[in-house]
């Protein structure tokens, strides 16, 4: 007689993560979310930065060497990177917001428009990033 295993009704199985692979637009909608709640923990710093940089001339002076010199004992990279993931939260952030008032505003919710519009998003806000952090770290 073959042998079976059952489990008792009731019983939960720990199911492994790792063999699940998320789909490009799920990729994206956790990355619209994070880069979310990147800018909302940044908002004091982009506050300084908007407040700094308007006030006067010599405020702007001094918010500029922040990016060359640095401030203190914080080196100037650390405050490059700050505003290097600034610039790829709002970039992602708002291009995945365009594509969810597209799809939104045309119906268009296909699986295949998803993973295509999903990839387009990526691209788009990393190339955008890495061509602004290469302005903003060698330029």
């Amino acid at each position: 007689m073959a042998e079976t295993t059952r489990e008792r009704p009731g019983t939960m199985r720990l199911v492994d993560a790792t063999q699940y692979r998320l789909p490009v637009a799920g990729v994206v909608s956790i990355l619209h979310r994070i880069s979310g709640v990147i800018m909302f923990a940044l908002l004091p710093f982009i506050i300084w930065m908007f407040d700094t940089s308007l006030t006067s001339e010599i405020s702007y002076g001094q918010f500029t060497s922040v990016f060359i010199a640095g401030a203190g004992f914080v080196p100037a990279w650390f405050f490059k990177l700050v505003a290097l993931a600034l610039i790829w939260a709002y970039l992602q952030h708002f291009i995945a917001g365009l594509r969810h008032l597209w799809m939104d505003a045309t119906h268009a919710v296909s699986l295949e428009f998803g993973r295509q519009s999903a990839i387009v998003t990526l691209a788009a806000s990393l190339v955008l990033t890495l061509a602004l952090g290469l302005k903003l770290f060698f330029f």
